[in-house]
This record gives C-alpha cells, structure tokens and sequence, in this order.
C-alpha cells in the first residue's frame, strides 16, 4: 500500500525528499566546484611558461565538463537509478549525441589536435581559411582571435584544423617588402643608394641577411624597385609603416633632383655588387644643368 505523502511522516523523508535533496545538492556543489576548477586550472597552469598558456583553456573546459558529468551521474545515483542501468542510458545517450552532433565532436577533435601539434600559440598572429586576428584563446570546441582593429572573432577548430594556417609570429624574423616605382629616365644606382641609405639608417633592419634592392619589374615608361630588408617579427609593423613612409620619402628626393639625380643621400654600398667582387662605381657629381 502506498505510502501517504506528507512532511510530518519520517518515511516521505527518507523515501522523497531527502534524495531529491541530496540531488540537489549534488548538482549545485558540482556545479560550483566545476567553475572553481575551471578557474584554477586557467590560473594555475599558464605558470608553467611554454606552451601551457595555449593549453589552459582546453584543460579547463574538460575538467569542468568531467565535474559535472560526475555530478550528474551522482544526482541521479541519489534518487535511486542504478548505476547499471544508468551506465547503459549513458552509453546509449552519449552514442544517439555522437551521431547528431557529429560537427562539435570534430571541433572538440580538433581542438586537441590543435593543442598537441601547436601550430598556434596564444598571442600569436595567424591567417587561415578567412579569418585572421592574434590568438587570445584556444577552446574546447573553437579559437577566439582578436583583429588588428580589435573586432572579436570566432572560429571553429576544425575550420582551422582542416585548413591551411600562416602563422606570422613563429619565425624569429621576417622579411619587408617595399616597391617604388619611378620614371623610366630615373638613374637605378642612385636610387638604389638612396633606398640602402633607408634601409641603413633603421636599427630595426637586420644586417643578415643584407639589405637588398633589386628591379622587379619595368614597364614602357617606368621601372619598379623593390627594397629588401629583415627585421624582428615583434618588429615587423611598425618597421614596414616606417620605411614604406621613409621610401617614399627618399623617392620625392629623387623626383625632386631631376633625371637620374638624388638629393642628400648617404652613400651606402650595394650587397649585391659587393658579395660579387666589384666595386660600386663613383658617379661623381651631377652635371650642371644645360643652359
């Protein structure tokens, strides 16, 4: 005979509420230490140094997801499923979720894989399958970026795992490309002087590999010369908004000369004539202008 539900019989105690209770409890304390966890996890582990900054988020995302497994496995142990059977609906559950959340598996895949292999890094700058930005996290189930003009982007990891990936700060160096295009009538040695002069005067620029300037290319009325320097990677924007201006700069000199003149330039000698075993020639002083 069933038995009558009220709060002053001991047996509705022990029978009802006291599981549901105990459930209850289960989940709110699982619920708060899974977050405790989580937080400690995100302070503690980045201390190691290395590569356990990028690591830190991933850990912390399943060891709270563990905890409150396990707190809800236990909630359910309190009003009276069996372990057995709840095994069994477990399996069956997580089975039936796998097959229908197929994509977020692959994420969580994905992002171990990225942890492992580490083609990124926290604070590192990277381009890959349409997004772009500095890492500021690498989740569980996706990486947040950060852009260069502070816009917040999320990606999926497989979308990065199953794509290419450029990572612009792993290498200790990179190299700037600067193009000026001038008049065809233009004297190539001075401006090649004029843009090595550039190049020389910036302590950014590594002395090896050497600076360079080379024709890249020419057309019926003008030629296009590149300069060549490397730099520090931590130094690369700052040194190619810099020497983008100061070329430009040195190019109005040019200009303002005359042809095939310079005006104000530092000799500087060209690595390319010097690794060859010549000599720069002199190109003495400009002519006077024809009267």
């Amino acid at each position: 005979m069933p038995t009558t539900f009220s709060l002053e019989n001991p047996v509705t105690w022990t029978s009802v509420l006291l599981p549901i209770l105990g459930a209850a409890l289960a989940l709110g304390v699982g619920w708060i230490v899974a977050r405790v966890a989580q937080r400690a996890v995100l302070y503690w582990v980045p201390r190691a140094g290395g590569t356990a900054i990028t690591l830190a988020p991933l850990a912390g995302q399943a060891v709270r997801y563990a905890i409150l497994i396990f707190a809800l496995v236990t909630a359910l142990g309190f009003i009276g499923v069996p372990q057995t059977s709840l095994i069994t609906v477990i399996g069956t559950a997580s089975l039936a979720l796998a097959l229908s959340l197929q994509n977020t598996l692959s994420n969580v895949a994905s992002g171990i894989m990225l942890a492992w292999i580490r083609p990124i890094a926290v604070g590192d700058y990277i381009t890959g399958d349409g997004v772009e930005g500095v890492v500021v996290e690498l989740g569980l189930f996706g990486t947040r970026l950060r852009s260069t003009s502070g816009l917040y982007v999320f990606t999926n990891n497989n979308k990065l795992w199953n794509g290419a990936i450029t990572n612009h700060s792993r290498e200790p160096r990179r190299r700037i490309d600067v193009n000026v295009t001038l008049p065809d009538t233009a004297n190539i040695a001075r401006a090649r002087k004029a843009l090595l002069s550039v190049a020389n005067h910036d302590k950014r620029v590594l002395p090896d590999p050497a600076p360079a300037v080379i024709v890249s290319s020419f057309g019926t009325n003008t030629v296009t010369l590149q300069m060549r320097v490397w730099v520090p990677t931590p130094d690369y924007r700052a040194a190619l908004r810099d020497l983008t201006e100061a070329t430009k700069l040195a190019a109005n000199k040019l200009l303002a000369a005359g042809e095939g003149g310079i005006a104000e330039v530092t000799q500087a000698e060209d690595p390319h004539v010097a690794h060859s075993g010549a000599k720069t020639p002199d190109l003495g002083p400009e002519p006077p202008p024809a009267t």
